[in-house]
């Protein structure tokens, strides 16, 4: 199976996590979410592995432009779920599905350890 990185073209992370795997020789599909879209299935795919706290960036301008009933409403798998349909921005960049296992966010030590080098 080959890997899918989830994303947007223009956030940094996202370039530094595909510079990295092309240097790396690492065969990988990139989903852009803005233009493709995600469906429902995919994000519920993704908080059956990761934690919602970890999927939803409340450090980002998304989050922080929120109002705080939305934000506050945000309490569970579920209501992230909702949250990152309805605001794809709001979701921690990238997502890599390496064909088993989720991961989220990116550094080289943490790719360096997922890929064993």
């Amino acid at each position: 199976m080959t890997m899918t990185l989830y994303g947007i073209p223009n956030c940094d992370t996202v370039k530094k996590a595909r510079v990295w795997l092309a240097d790396q020789q690492q065969a990988f599909t990139f989903h852009d979410f803005k233009k493709q879209g995600l469906e429902r299935a995919t994000v519920a795919q993704w908080l059956q592995h990761l934690q919602w706290e970890a999927l939803v960036n409340r450090k980002g301008t998304t989050w922080r432009n929120l109002s705080e009933e939305r934000k506050a409403a945000v309490v569970d798998a579920d209501s992230a779920l909702e949250l990152m349909l309805e605001s794809p921005s709001v979701i921690k960049r990238p997502v890599l599905h390496d064909g088993q296992q989720f991961h989220v966010a990116f550094s080289d030590a943490q790719y360096r350890a997922i890929f064993g080098l």
